[in-house]
């Protein structure tokens, strides 16, 4: 049949399996969104506010279904609006596939309106940009831009459309997606050693990294860790991938991590890490970090492995034929002295939940939140001190339920982020802890909530400051809080009822419970603005580049 570009674009993405898109209309993809208009019974498109919002959207409906996100925008700074949400998804291994529109090719190169080279400018921040010159070439390039998006090490692509290629029209066949490709195991050679150090290891230890939920793998990786009795200490994005109550979970790893964690990878004999990539807010001092143990890597991406820390063993594969390769004939070990050994730190630094200017204590709202939530809802955030907070004390249960931006730590990404879990998962409650800095940065998206009805939770830590850059000036600064107290006085409860969205706040211990009960069971959004102190600091705390043995544990 013969269709128009703007048509192949919305067959193409039926084939992939596409039922939702985010995005925003403008002049050069107008005929991309009349296509829009006539296949709107089969694709849901979700207008956000901002480029930057629907591209964070198109993230956390990835990170929570495991299926490719996809923005639709228009050019120039329609385009240059989702360049963030890019690189957010770049460094975290997002499958996700932006399609902009452009100027007619005749006008391109000649600074025509709104023309920017969009697939250029995202090269550093996406697995790969195509920039389409004829329509004949379309359906095979966003064909090639999904497939690109799932395999190997997953992550974005952009595929850059002239309006002209939308209008002109060719032969249109449908097609099958392409499956991508089992990576397998590329050097089998190592199982074999790998499997002799995990035989004479006496202090093993896994690091479990995003790749494990990225790749489905949390089944395998908590057999292979009861398999050989080791504890499992996990990266911000491999949160979930093993129950937080499993007697084998050391929980998060690294600046913020725990103190046993720490000592744990300080003293361990033998360091699995598995779909994780050693990043400097885990390792620390580099040099430093895990050299008394022999280090396997498990990794699909080659260019990670010896790029942050030197190791002596890795497995280039897909970590969960890595795991099961691994478990297949190794037997059962124990290691009661080291789980010991590590109990016996845990209990050594206590860090207390205290009330600080008479402000709940952000430890006391999430074990309340804890007792309140089902253990397979999804908690969102954005970046700063009460993410870390969410890292520490939230209970993260099940993968894909705790979507966050770690790698390029995106403030302003959690609303959009949300809205996208929430339409992927709409059996799930989603609840968004944010601080009121992030919150500030995407505030607008407050309208997708009530547009489209979203029941999403937006809890707002509001201590009136830029609260981690705060941390670190009163660390390391000499107190010097240089644009970190911005004095706002803005009404969170008055905004959200200005979006026509319920706002209610917390400004006691003892409103904790009900308020947050009560907006649990709303099936509507709601804002909550919760009081904290701007005193209140995330710790323990190993300082940037060093170990645990100079862990900061009160200020």
């Amino acid at each position: 049949m013969v269709l128009t570009g703007a048509d192949i674009i919305c067959e193409c993405l039926i084939e992939q399996g596409v039922d939702t898109v985010f995005g925003y209309p403008g002049g050069a993809a107008l005929n991309t969104y009349d296509a829009l208009y006539k296949y709107s019974d089969r694709i849901n498109h979700i207008l956000t506010a901002h480029e930057q919002g629907a591209s964070h959207a198109a993230d956390g409906y990835a990170r929570t279904t495991g299926k490719t996100g996809v923005v639709i925008t228009t050019s120039g700074p329609g385009a240059t609006n989702i360049v963030t949400g890019l690189a957010t998804a770049n460094i975290d291994s997002i499958p996700m596939v932006a399609i902009t529109g452009n100027v007619p090719t005749d006008q391109l190169g000649r600074d025509s309106f709104q023309e920017v080279n969009i697939s250029q400018v995202v090269k550093p921040v996406t697995k790969a940009s195509f920039l389409v010159k004829s329509v004949e070439e379309l359906a095979d390039t966003i064909r090639k831009a999904f497939e690109i998006a799932q395999e190997g090490r997953k992550g974005p692509v952009l595929v850059d459309v002239p309006k002209d290629i939308t209008a002109n029209k060719t032969e249109f066949v449908n097609a099958k997606p392409n499956t991508p490709e089992e990576f397998g195991i590329k050097n089998a050679d190592s199982i074999a050693r790998v499997k002799e150090l995990i035989k004479n290891a006496k202090r093993p230890m896994i690091y479990a990294g995003g790749g494990i939920i990225s790749a489905d793998a949390s089944g395998e990786l908590l057999r292979f860790a009861e398999l050989i009795d080791a504890p499992v200490c996990c990266s911000l994005m491999g949160l979930g991938c093993i129950p937080e109550s499993h007697p084998l979970c050391l929980g998060n790893i690294g600046m913020h991590g725990g103190y046993e964690t720490g000592k744990a990878a300080d003293e361990c004999d033998l360091l699995i890490a598995a779909g994780a990539r050693f990043s400097d807010r885990v390792a620390g001092d580099r040099k430093k970090f895990g050299s008394q143990a022999k280090i396997v890597q498990i990794e699909i991406d080659e260019k990670e492995i010896n790029k942050n820390v030197l190791v002596n063993e890795y497995i280039l594969s897909d970590v969960k034929a890595a795991l099961i390769a691994l478990a297949e004939g190794t037997e059962k070990q124990s290691h009661p002295e080291w789980l010991e050994k590590i109990a016996q730190w845990k209990s050594e630094v206590n860090i207390p939940a205290e009330e600080k200017d008479g402000c709940p204590s952000p430890q006391t709202v999430l074990d309340i939140l804890n007792e309140i939530k089902k253990p397979d809802d999804i908690i969102a955030t954005d970046v700063g001190q009460h993410q870390m907070w969410v890292a520490q004390y939230s209970r993260i249960e099940t993968p894909r339920t705790l979507v966050t931006s770690g790698g390029l730590g995106t403030m302003g990404f959690g609303v959009g982020a949300a809205i996208g879990s929430q339409l992927g998962c709409p059996d799930k409650k989603v609840i968004l802890v944010t601080g009121d800095g992030s919150f500030h940065m995407n505030i607008n998206e407050l309208v997708t909530l009530r547009s489209y009805n979203l029941p999403i939770i937006v809890l707002v830590m509001n201590n009136s400051v830029l609260g981690m850059v705060r941390q670190w000036q009163k660390l390391f600064y000499n107190c010097h809080f240089s644009q970190t107290d911005p004095h706002r006085v803005t009404d969170f409860v008055g905004v959200a009822n200005g979006y026509g969205i319920k706002g209610m706040r917390i400004q006691k211990t003892e409103e904790i419970r009900q308020v947050l009960t009560e907006a649990y069971n709303m099936n509507e959004p709601v804002v909550i603005d919760c009081s904290i102190s701007p005193d209140e600091n995330v710790l323990p705390m190993i300082p940037p580049g060093k170990t645990v043995n100079e862990i900061v544990t009160e200020m």
